[in-house]
């Protein structure tokens, strides 16, 4: 087949800098390889003040707050202009810290602080830069994009659970008729679930270190050795807004990394669990779908709305989930003190945490433009009264247990009138009249139904949610 090449044209191979751009782009600001030369830069720059506010190596001057405030603006302009010269030092030095260190040193320059220039990446190997520069951005990216679209999912699920609370459904274990519950209370579930893992996420620790090229201060002591090198890194992490990590190798070991993507893998396998269910109270007309005006659900069958939302949140949960565990898997191990594994791997964070945020937001999309079908619930539990069986005999046990006779082997008795074949409510209430109980709870009995007979579910609704809202506060 003859055809037109692409490959001279701007565009984009992945669906997150394509499609799916919008979703997408504010992880650009965190986890881009732009984001991560900016916070390169500021590393650089602000553990370049950190020696020289403390005096750290004899004979250094004490440094301008002009000289401050300008090479700091060189991260608070960042843009394109550094980004192009970072690009013509990594051309020369093919060394992506190198170009760093090199711009710094320019910047400084420019300023008439050359003097100092020596003291842009002292004793710093390029991992001490990295580590931190990931550190920040991860932890900028999990903070202000990954966990408020998380939180807008509870959110939206607890609405849905406190309007729902009380309305009563039949529950399907096993595919099949069971002990009925409330759409709000399965909805509560959720709820539930997401918040324990939000917690988890929400309380993570971003590790950093700044020791050296394998962990040791070698470089430091031999050079300045009355300073408290330990110290003075431990200072420098905790002000980049990170917790320390005094015992490693050349590289900060990630560990923190892989239990953090273990968590967000793990909540989006809850939210993909409830993508399914959604898909499944729609497909048996629990929900309805709220059409969107001039939308198409079939190119041939005019009368669908498909369930997109939910399918795409399953797909893009699929792919975050592989990808998280893949880093997971390959972040914690290091040969010996150092290999670069980790740094082609890392670069996929962003890609990870992207098609999760996209899927968050469908799942808070398609949950907006759900209507409960009160209609489709209740002639579902009015079809089922067997499900009533559990009720009756353990009414019939607790009888037994006090002396009630004939009430031996309730389950059997339930089992024979109820299993393989369907109950209407005349038929199991002279079953349960016929029984010989005492008058109140054969009477109790009588009066219930498959709607009625959810227990506490509309309480255990209610609860999820005031757990989650406590949270969230």
């Amino acid at each position: 087949m003859t055809r037109a090449s692409l490959s001279s044209l701007d565009l984009a191979l992945g669906p997150l800098d394509g499609r799916y751009r919008a979703d997408a782009a504010p992880l650009l600001d965190y986890l881009s390889e732009a984001a991560l030369n900016r916070n390169r830069i500021h590393v650089e720059v602000e553990w370049f003040i950190h020696l020289a506010d403390n005096r750290v190596v004899p004979g250094t001057r004490e440094l301008l707050d002009d000289e401050k405030a300008q090479l700091r603006g060189i991260v608070e302009n960042y843009g394109q202009e550094t980004i192009e010269q970072l690009a013509t030092f990594e051309a020369v030095t093919v060394h992506d810290v190198k170009a760093v260190e090199y711009t710094i040193k320019e910047a400084l320059s420019s300023i008439g602080a050359d003097d100092l220039s020596e003291l842009v990446h002292f004793c710093c190997t390029s991992e001490d830069i990295n580590n931190l520069s990931y550190g920040v951005g991860i932890k900028g990216a999990v903070e202000d994009i990954w966990l408020p679209r998380a939180a807008a999912l509870i959110d939206q699920l607890a609405s849905m659970a406190e309007e729902l609370a009380a309305v009563p459904m039949l529950s399907h274990t096993h595919g099949q008729p069971a002990t009925p519950s409330t759409m709000g209370k399965e909805l509560g579930v959720f709820v539930h679930r997401l918040r324990r893992q939000y917690e988890r996420i929400r309380d993570t620790e971003f590790l950093g270190k700044i020791n050296g090229a394998t962990g040791t201060y070698s470089a430091h002591t031999v050079t300045v050795p009355e300073a408290d090198w330990p110290a003075l890194a431990r200072e420098f992490v905790e002000k980049l807004g990170l917790t320390f990590n005094p015992v490693t190798t050349q590289i900060e070991s990630h560990d923190w990394q892989a239990e953090l993507f273990a968590d967000i893998a793990r909540f989006n396998r809850i939210a993909h669990n409830l993508a399914t269910d959604m898909w499944t109270y729609i497909s048996i007309h629990y929900f309805k779908q709220i059409p969107v005006e001039g939308a198409t659900g079939s190119s041939t069958m005019p009368h669908k709305v498909n369930p997109i939302r939910f399918e795409n949140a399953e797909a893009n949960l699929e792919i975050s989930c592989s990808l998280l565990d893949t880093l997971a898997a390959t972040l914690v191990t290091s040969r010996m003190q150092r290999d670069l594994t980790d740094s082609t791997s890392q670069r996929n964070i962003g890609v990870a945490l992207g098609h999760s945020v996209l899927a968050l937001g469908n799942l808070v999309k398609g949950l907006k433009k759900l209507a409960i079908d009160t209609d489709a619930l209740d002639a579902d539990l009015e079809s089922n009264w067997e499900v009533l069986a559990e009720a009756i005999q353990s009414v019939m046990r607790a009888a037994y247990l006090t002396g009630v006779p004939g009430m031996d082997n309730p389950y059997e008795k339930l089992k024979d009138l109820t299993r393989g074949h369907r109950v209407d409510r005349a038929e199991l209430q002279s079953f349960v009249h016929g029984l010989g109980l005492p008058q109140e709870d054969a009477d109790r009995l009588a009066a219930l139904s498959p709607a009625t007979y959810t227990g506490l579910a509309a309480k255990i609704a209610a609860e999820a949610v005031a757990a989650w809202r406590a949270v969230a506060r």
